[in-house]
């Protein structure tokens, strides 16, 4: 049965009762069609076109419909054109070759008297226009948006932004003829206008300073459509065309950026935008979402960008889960250019932990890490360790280093650092990096004062929870070194000290042994800590006839690293008096910055994240330096060490870059007696100890030359304002293209000193930034201080830099913000 028209086919189509009988009625009709096509009939064509357009929307195939689709294109009833329009943009694309036979009806109904035809062609090219077809058609393009019809005006900028995406090198073409546009007044054109300039200044930035000029124009466009009342034509939930609105501003973005003189003439709309749109309506939140966005990409005013943050802050009081989403996604973005207006709304981000959904918590983790300074690092470490206790564990590894880190960095004193590490070993110690867990000894090991407090502290820890890895590791490790100083003092860490006996301690480190938890790591501890505990005059003979059996009892195990560590340990006890001395307490191991990564002075760990950094770590990234102790080191020789082992110029290797020693073909006891001479000398410096359970100290390595004097490096003026003077000098690594040394040098060349100087310095995304602490905060006259940095950037590239500096003189507190790009080329290449 062949169906007439469409409706008819349409009902034969729904009156099957299975997928067959509708593929078999598609089949037949399909042939019908195809035979009428041949016997072209005209009049028939334009009912075939409109079943076969159904036919295809149902996925079965039509592409033998191209030609007469093109047919009827051709013909001058409109009605036909319509649908063949419509079947060339349903049956082609931009890879068919029948595409090139429509660029001639397309050119001539583009100068077609009826509006609504050259409205058709203009349509159909936006959809399908390949690169040959925008390179043929540009030039009709570019006279019609020249057009005096608004109809004609709108879709042919359309078909310019279409022309732009496939061919860039067109852009001039428009140049003129899109500035023109924007000053049109009708809504539609000026949006399909804004649209083509945007696509126009991404595709080439040269044409920004061709529309930099518009921005006044842009101004008092959006300021029309603020103040204007109510407008039934543009009204969306009472706010006049917010789409129009959008669009103006993410314009204004990318032309204010960068640029002073047109940031300064946006300031006044963009505040009028922030304070009179309505935030109650979804409507009224994307205008202030644009506006926020706006106000920080260009170079807009302090008090404008605190008032943007703080509408980012009221989002996350809205209970739309995807408002209080973005705003913590960008307040993370934005943390980093004005961290003291972001923790104004601390307590609301903190809030946003206990939200149930998982995304708006991950965020506001991440914010949460960047707020930690000196000033809060209490409050904002308990409530990280509250929400650790009831954390999902894909957060507790980033958690874990965080805490640890911002205590390093941020510590008000080591006992409360100690705690802070504590209890995040009990809450969360199976998932501890070992890099924490590294600077956790390594701190206990640098506090005698509070060795015994730990000590304590890990033995109840143990005794009520054995499950925790790095928990049962640092208790055992730390145990086995201070065991002496519980059984002398008891448990110092209650009101009155409870006394411990060695036996108490051997019998909770050797349960450790049989525990579910146990695992080949956790036992060669326990052979360490035990063996350790053996040599001291505080343990009786009993216990240490019972540790050598333990040890013995381990010398069969099937288990090669444990069997060989069991072996080394009990041929300790065959030593006799030289036992003592292999056995006794390690050396503090040296101090070094846990964790180095991208920063700016004053930059809380975790602020910055970028690509490679965000690897290393998951989800959650440190990018602070670690400082090498939690206060900061006041004499000038310790901060000369520190920068030198940040930035390599010390001899000695990290523990991480040590080799390994040669495999030695002695025993393991004339090893021992080979490195512990009998005869006393005077001890070396200690290198790092390169591992947990080798307390042997490397030799001493040669002192070495003296380096030839280095020639005078020359210095560049940053800043000079206000009786204040800094000078970057930079010094680039001959060996390691793309990295720059930088000593900033600050003096007062006035008569009063500049007091509190706060040095912030950002770079751009390309490069990344190491600073160290400035000598010191106080500048006096004839006095300079300094700062050292490091830049990394791309070799071959040049360096550019954002300096904030803020300071008091004589009273009068000073923020400047400046740029600086004046580095010779040619220092990333590794040439001084």
């Amino acid at each position: 049965m062949v169906y007439h028209n469409l409706k008819a086919l349409i009902k034969g189509i729904r009156a099957c009762k299975t997928v067959a009988d509708e593929r078999a009625l598609i089949q037949q009709e399909s042939a019908a069609i195809r035979a009428s096509f041949r016997e072209e009939d005209s009049y028939a064509r334009h009912n075939n076109i409109a079943k076969l357009l159904y036919i295809h929307m149902l996925g079965s195939p039509a592409h033998f419909g191209q030609i007469e689709c093109l047919k009827l294109v051709a013909s001058p009833r409109f009605s036909d054109k319509r649908l063949g329009y419509l079947g060339i943009m349903l049956l082609l694309d931009e890879s068919q070759e029948v595409l090139t036979l429509v660029t001639n009806s397309l050119k001539n109904d583009m100068n077609h008297s009826n509006m609504y035809a050259v409205g058709l062609a203009l349509c159909t090219f936006a959809n399908i226009a390949s690169e040959e077809m925008s390179r043929d058609l540009v030039n009709e393009i570019e006279k019609l948006l020249g057009s005096s019809n608004t109809y004609i005006r709108k879709k042919a900028a359309l078909c310019a932004l279409r022309v732009i995406k496939k061919v860039p090198d067109l852009t001039d073409h428009f140049v003129a003829k899109a500035k023109n546009l924007l000053a049109d007044r009708n809504h539609g054109v000026l949006l399909t206008a804004i649209t083509l300039v945007i696509e126009m200044v991404q595709a080439d930035p040269s044409c920004l300073d061709e529309f930099r000029n518009a921005v006044p124009l842009l101004d008092r466009h959006l300021k029309s459509l603020v103040t204007t009342g109510y407008s039934p034509e543009h009204d969306v939930s009472g706010i006049t065309d917010p789409f129009l609105q959008v669009k103006i501003l993410r314009l204004m973005r990318l032309l204010g950026k960068g640029d002073v003189t047109a940031s300064e003439t946006m300031n006044d709309i963009l505040a009028r935008v922030a304070t009179n749109t309505d935030s109650t309506k979804n409507v009224g939140n994307s205008i202030l979402y644009e506006t926020v966005l706006t106000v920080l990409e260009i170079e807009a005013d302090s008090g404008l960008r605190v008032m943007a943050i703080n509408i980012l802050g009221k989002f996350l009081s809205n209970r739309d889960n995807n408002i209080r989403y973005v705003a913590l996604n960008t307040l993370n973005k934005v943390v980093s250019m004005d961290t003291n207006a972001v923790q104004r709304h601390r307590n609301t981000i903190l809030d946003c932990l206990r939200d149930g959904d998982i995304s708006i918590r991950r965020r506001a983790l991440e914010l949460s890490y960047a707020l930690i300074n000196e000033q809060n690092v209490r409050v904002l470490t308990r409530e990280l360790l509250a929400f650790l206790e009831v954390a999902d564990n894909e957060f507790k590894l980033g958690m874990t280093t965080q805490i640890s880190l911002a205590a390093e960095r941020f510590a008000p004193n080591k006992r409360w650092h100690i705690d802070t590490v504590l209890r995040v070993l009990k809450l969360a110690g199976n998932y501890v990096r070992e890099e924490i867990l590294s600077a956790f000894i390594r701190l206990v090991a640098h506090t005698p004062e509070l060795q015994a407090y730990t000590a304590s502290k890990l033995y109840t820890a143990l005794q009520s929870d054995i499950s925790q890895e790095s928990l049962t590791l640092a208790a055992t490790w730390i145990l086995g070194e201070y065991s002496e100083l519980l059984v002398e003092g008891g448990l110092v860490d209650e009101e009155t000290p409870k006394p411990v006996s060695d036996v108490n301690i051997i019998d909770l480190i050797l349960s450790i042994l049989d525990s579910p938890y146990a695992n080949h790591l956790t036992r060669q501890f326990v052979f360490a800590s035990i063996t350790k505990i053996a040599s001291r005059s505080t343990t009786s003979v009993p216990q240490q006839d019972r540790i050598a059996a333990v040890l013995a009892g381990y010398t069969t195990n099937p288990e090669l690293e444990l069997q060989q560590r069991a072996v080394e340990f009990a041929s300790l006890f065959n030593l006799g008096e030289l036992r003592a001395g292999v056995l006794e307490r390690m050396p503090a191991p040296e101090l070094k910055a846990t964790v180095t990564g991208i920063v700016s002075e004053n930059k809380p760990v975790g602020s910055t994240r970028t690509g490679k950094d965000a690897d290393l770590l998951g989800d959650e990234i440190p990018s602070g330096v670690g400082s090498a102790s939690p206060n900061p080191v006041p004499s000038q020789q310790d901060n000369q060490a520190l920068l030198a082992e940040i930035f390599g110029g010390s001899d000695s290797t990290s523990l991480a870059a040590q080799p390994a020693a040669a495999p030695s073909k002695k025993s393991t006891i004339e090893d021992i007696l080979g490195i512990f001479d009998a005869t006393p000398a005077p001890a070396p410096p200690q290198p790092p100890v390169t591992s947990l359970f080798d307390a042997s100290p490397a030799p001493a390595p040669p002192k070495p030359a003296a380096p030839p004097p280095q020639p005078k490096l020359p210095s560049y003026t940053a800043y000079s304002k206000n009786d204040l003077t800094i000078t970057l000098t930079p010094q680039p690594s001959a060996t390691r293209p793309g990295v720059v040394d930088v000593l900033a040098r600050f003096q007062a060349t006035g008569s009063a000193p500049a007091t509190g100087l706060n040095f912030q310095v950002a770079v751009p995304k390309t490069q990344q930034l190491q600073m160290l602490p400035m000598s010191h905060p106080d500048v006096s006259p004839g006095t300079p201080e300094t700062q050292q940095m490091r830049i990394t950037a791309p070799p071959g590239s040049n360096i550019r830099l954002r300096l904030r500096i803020s300071y008091s003189l004589g009273g009068r507190p000073v923020q400047e913000q400046v740029d600086f790009s004046g580095f010779p080329p040619g220092l990333t290449s590794g040439s001084s």
